[in-house]
This record gives C-alpha cells, structure tokens and sequence, in this order.
C-alpha cells in the first residue's frame, strides 16, 4: 500500500496583489520540499521496519522529524487554500463570523487581534484554530510545524509568517507589507467553509 502524500497543484494561485507570482512559485517550491521529505522519511521507515532496525537512533530522530515535515504538508496547504486574488471578506451572519464575535466581541477585534500575533517579532505560523468540542475559535502562533499546534483543533485559518513566505517581493523586515498583501487576498469563504 501506499503511503505517501499526493502532491498537490496550486499553480492556479496567481495575481495576487503584492505577491508576485515569483513569490508564490518559491513559496509552492519549498511546499514540494515538504512533500518530498515527507514521503522519503516515510519510505525510510517502513524498511527500518522491515529490517527490524527500530532500537537505533536514526529511527527515533526520523519519527522525531516527521511531524514537522508532514505538517509543513498540512499548514501550506491551508495557507494556499485561503488565498485568492482580490480576497473575500468575512461572509455576514455565517459560522465563522458567530464564533468570532462569541469570542472576540466583534469582527474587528478578531482581525485586531490577528493581525498583532501576525506582527510579532519570531517565525512560525498564525492560525486561527477552532475547537471541535466546544466550537470555540482563537487565534494561535505556532513556532514550528509541530510546536503550538493543539491535538484535536481544526485550522480555520493559516498564514505563513516564517521570511520565506515574503522574500523575493519583500526584505526580510518588510513582514508588515508582506500582511497588507496577505490580509487583502484571504479567502474567508474558504475560512467558512471549515467552520463547524
């Protein structure tokens, strides 16, 4: 049986506002990366498996290292997932816009609140997570792939705040133009659609 993740085509993504198509091709090249490694760590496994190799250490920094590149799979995906050219806005009386405003009071205060985590000083991942329990939504950094992210919670939203995301557009301290052209292609009704 197979296991290794499809490769998915986001070459459609194109012209968006201040990110050129050159940023997107860099940024979906590394997401391949990703991809690759990810089914080569897996692949590697299932023969240390097979040749019963599961005491060394190679084994355990492999299982070690696959979460963050699976995840690196997982978290780009949503990121290109919720950006279009043009953007859509928060859709008016939907799930996503209910449990914002039980959350955060307002949809103002949600984005407020996004776009300051969004701004802080390190690398990693802003997401907007939802708990399936209860239905509750925060916003969460994420250092690395695998270091933040809560078992369980559904990412709603996904931004990419590591420099590789902005630098062919950008200078590694331009983050801030970087967001305004993020923040104008989000896609809220890919958001509202994995609302529960």
């Amino acid at each position: 049986m197979n296991f290794d993740f499809p490769l998915r085509d986001f070459s459609s993504l194109k012209g968006i506002d201040g990110l050129s198509d050159e940023q997107i091709a860099v940024h979906r090249k590394l997401y391949e990366g990703y991809v690759a490694n990810s089914n080569k760590i897996r692949r590697e496994l299932d023969a240390m498996r097979a040749a019963g190799d599961t005491d060394s250490i190679a084994f355990a920094e492999l299982n070690r290292r696959l979460p963050f590149e699976n995840n690196g799979i997982v978290l780009h995906e949503l990121y290109f997932e919720n950006l279009k050219p043009g953007g859509a806005a928060i859709p008016k009386g939907g799930k996503f816009e209910r449990r914002v405003c039980e959350r955060y009071g307002s949809v103002e205060a949600y984005l407020a609140d996004l776009k300051a985590m969004a701004k802080m000083r390190g690398v990693g991942w802003v997401l907007t997570v939802q708990d399936p329990t209860t239905g509750w939504v925060e916003n969460r950094w994420v250092t690395l792939h695998q270091d933040g992210n809560v078992a369980g919670y559904r990412v709603l939203l996904s931004l990419d705040v590591w420099e590789h995301a902005w630098c062919v557009d950008y200078k590694p301290t331009e983050r801030p133009k970087y967001l305004d052209a993020v923040f104008a292609a989000l896609d809220f009704d890919v958001v509202e659609s994995r609302t529960l």
